[in-house]
């Protein structure tokens, strides 16, 4: 009975370690529509049932993972699994061009396959699990003299120059401190100039001198819409901190405009050339806290991520835990890219600790070493755990005196005001998008290394949300449409003078004098909005009917054409100054941006109450924001973001009951509100990916477009027809324990 459970399990794919995706020769043409992909290497386009085979499993990654799929027994038995090589699925036949390794387990694989596991660091047998003394190794010959390590093919004969060398592992006596899964990497290089060439993209990366003046009506451009607090002030009466709100909205992008509306069934590479091409840098936590079903949940979101890419998009995967490696060079995300880097995410396994600042590093390097640039960079981080080596600022004395400097574990060259890049849009702008993973993570550290980048901060708290918050990040950097956007404000009336600019975390400039003020932004994603107050100082005044405050100007640059577009708004702001005062009406609009701003302020006075330990005044102060927003105009006409923001600051006060809850929840929760609404920029928190959530008030069309995609992405279920695809609603299955500090 026991062999033949045993035999069972091997059947059903339970121990398998790595799939390596098969060439585009031997793909199908398509793929029927049906249940969701479980795994990273299953949304492979170049994988179809029958390329696969009848009898054979689905693909599985090196960490088990539940699938609501199920797994089903081959027909065949014992004697398939022994014509089958477990790790590429493919059927082993001798003759056939292949060599067949035979471990000393008596498993038997593809021998390009098995080293290609190997490389990679796992030297156990992928079926039993059975340590191996002896592995099969590949004799580094024929490409390493192109300048780079190779990743196998799938398709090498016998007489390929990196054939069969066989060698024995040492002793874990003799070595115990050696990190096992770094003894059979290639060795990396010190520069990382090996990224893979760009198309048509001059090596110095210079930027068009060119400028283009628009006006603010011109198509394409970025909309600049004005709207004072109140349409007249009298004019025997001075107002302090007059507020007047400048709206902006990105223009729409060639690909929204030419898509079509079935976005499930539309190749993700499709009018890629209407959009700025990304380079793209994921530094993924692989620690021994990663195991399980969460490394295989990660796996099949970077599959998605992979399969989201086109092929002028550049790719590469870092890995942390202890140390951190580059895992996979810079590379475009052609077929042959893709199925690369497929390959080299299957092959994460966890173990050891967690090494953020080491991660960020190599990360940074590979966007500071390459030789050409894509208009759009951008690095994901992943983590779910502290880093367990974190540094503190100098002079802190040690011991308790010893303050943790977070901004330490971003390397200073890639801060958004600092380094190169200034700050004003001139030098380099690579934002770290960082999502903290689980209940165990490190909110404080992922949120300042965020907001030090000019990145957003995204909790996970559901594992099966995790794919969903990629998409949306990756919804908006493949649809930046504006980089280096300055907005300047000047004022028109000579007695005028700018009180102050809410602008949130954006960095604000104010001339000495007061006449000028300036707000740098960025990078804005296709549609994407932004809101800003700009308070100004309105003395009484006899001279006129009405009063000109200020004009505003905007200034950015095209990622696509690199040139400089200037608009400019053509009417200036004004006001009425009747000699009687009269009822006025508050506008709407500036009513619920100012809830939005106090909101915020709440949230971080409530954060820093909690953080003091004082959770019954942090509670207060989200209580007393919550009943002042309830009384506003646009809260009384039932405005959306006002009602959203009512229920956000409800769920924060419910995670701020107690110590516990705060510590495993609400700290994550409460700064990933904080970097959503500061930013203005949509962050995933707990399950919110979801469209029906009233917390996504800043998502992008764009980024809806790729949740839609994440969320239906389908595999036929053998029976011709598409099998319905429920909403998911992923529980949270993290234990909801404080971590301590």
């Amino acid at each position: 009975m026991g062999s033949k459970w045993r035999r069972a399990k091997l059947a059903l794919g339970l121990n398998l370690c790595l799939y390596v995706p098969q060439t585009l020769e031997d793909s199908s043409p398509s793929m029927d529509v049906g249940r969701r992909y479980s795994d990273a290497v299953l949304l492979s386009p170049t994988l179809s049932p029958q390329s696969r085979g009848s009898d054979c499993l689905p693909a599985m990654p090196t960490t088990p993972t539940p699938s609501s799929s199920g797994l089903r027994l081959s027909k065949h038995g014992t004697k398939s699994s022994k014509r089958t090589c477990a790790i590429c699925l493919n059927t082993m036949k001798p003759g056939q061009g292949h060599a067949i390794f035979t471990a000393e387990c008596s498993h038997a694989f593809h021998f390009h396959c098995i080293t290609s596991n190997v490389k990679h660091g796992n030297q156990s047998c992928p079926v039993c699990r059975a340590k191996w003394k002896e592995i099969p190794f590949q004799s580094p010959a024929s490409d390493l003299a192109h300048g780079r390590a190779r990743i196998n093919p799938v398709d090498w004969g016998q007489d390929d120059a990196w054939m069969t060398v066989l060698r024995r592992l040492p002793s874990p006596r003799q070595d115990a401190s050696r990190h096992i899964s770094s003894l059979f990497h290639v060795p990396e290089p010190t520069v990382y100039d090996d990224d893979e060439v760009l198309d048509e993209q001059p090596e110095s990366g210079e930027r068009s001198s060119s400028t283009l003046d628009v006006d603010n009506s011109s198509i394409g451009t970025i909309e600049v819409r004005t709207h004072p607090e109140v349409s007249a002030v009298p004019r025997s009466t001075s107002h302090n901190n007059f507020t007047v709100l400048i709206h902006l909205k990105a223009p729409l992008t060639s690909r929204r405009q030419n898509s079509v509306t079935d976005q499930t069934n539309m190749p993700p590479t499709s009018s890629q050339s209407s959009r700025a091409p990304v380079d793209l840098v994921t530094v993924l936590d692989v620690s021994g806290s990663m195991a399980g079903t969460k490394l295989a949940l990660l796996k099949r979101a970077m599959g998605f991520v992979i399969q989201s890419l086109g092929p002028s998009d550049r790719l590469s995967v870092i890995s942390f835990s202890s140390t951190a490696r580059r895992l996979f060079p810079l590379r475009r995300m052609t077929d042959t890219g893709r199925q690369q880097a497929l390959q080299a995410v299957n092959s994460l396994v966890s173990n050891g600790g967690t090494n953020i600042a080491e991660g960020l590093r190599k990360g940074a390097k590979v966007m500071l070493d390459r030789k050409w640039k894509n208009p759009v960079s951008s690095i994901i981080l992943l983590s779910d755990g502290q880093d367990t080596y974190t540094v503190c600022s100098p002079g802190g004395g040690g011991g308790a005196l010893s303050r943790t400097d977070y901004s330490l574990l971003l390397p200073f060259s890639i801060h958004r005001n600092g380094g190169i890049g200034t700050g004003t849009g001139t030098g380099l702008q690579i934002p770290v998008h960082a999502f903290g993973f689980g209940t165990d993570h490190d909110a404080t550290s992922m949120h300042a290394i965020s907001e030090t980048s000019g990145g957003t901060f995204s909790f996970i708290e559901a594992e099966g949300v995790i794919q969903d918050a990629f998409a949306q990040c990756i919804g908006g950097l493949l649809s930046v449409v504006v980089q280096e956007l300055r907005v300047g404000v000047e004022c028109v009336h000579p007695i005028l003078q700018l009180s102050s600019i809410k602008a949130g975390n954006y960095h604000t400039t104010v001339t000495p004098d007061a006449r000028t003020g300036f707000i740098d932004v960025g990078d804005l994603y296709a549609e994407e909005e932004r809101d800003f107050l700009v308070n100004i100082n309105i003395p009484n005044n006899e001279s006129g009917n009405e009063m000109s405050l200020f004009k505003v100007r905007c200034v950015y640059r095209d990622p696509i054409t690199k040139e400089l577009v200037r608009c400019e708004v053509a009417d200036e702001v004004k006001i009425q100054r009747p000699e009687i005062a009269r009822q006025v009406v508050v506008s709407m609009e500036v009513d619920r941006q100012r809830n939005r701003i106090r909101a915020a302020e709440a949230m971080a006075e409530a954060r820093a109450a909690a953080e003091r330990s004082d959770l019954t005044n942090a509670v207060a102060v989200l209580e007393s924001c919550r009943r002042a927003l309830s009384e506003t105009v646009s809260a009384r006409a039932g405005d959306r973001l006002c009602v959203a923001l009512g229920a956000e600051l409800k769920e924060m006060q419910e995670r701020m009951a107690n110590r516990r809850v705060y510590e495993a929840s609400g700290r994550a929760y409460v700064l990933s509100g904080l970097s959503s609404h500061s930013w203005q920029r949509a962050t995933a928190r707990g399950d919110s990916t979801d469209s029906a959530s009233l917390l996504q008030a800043y998502q992008t069309p764009s980024m809806v477009d790729m949740l839609t995609r994440s969320q239906t992405m389908f595999v036929s279920n053998g029976a011709g027809a598409p099998s319905p695809h429920p909403p998911i609603r992923p529980t949270r299955s993290f234990p909801a324990r404080p971590h301590p500090r």
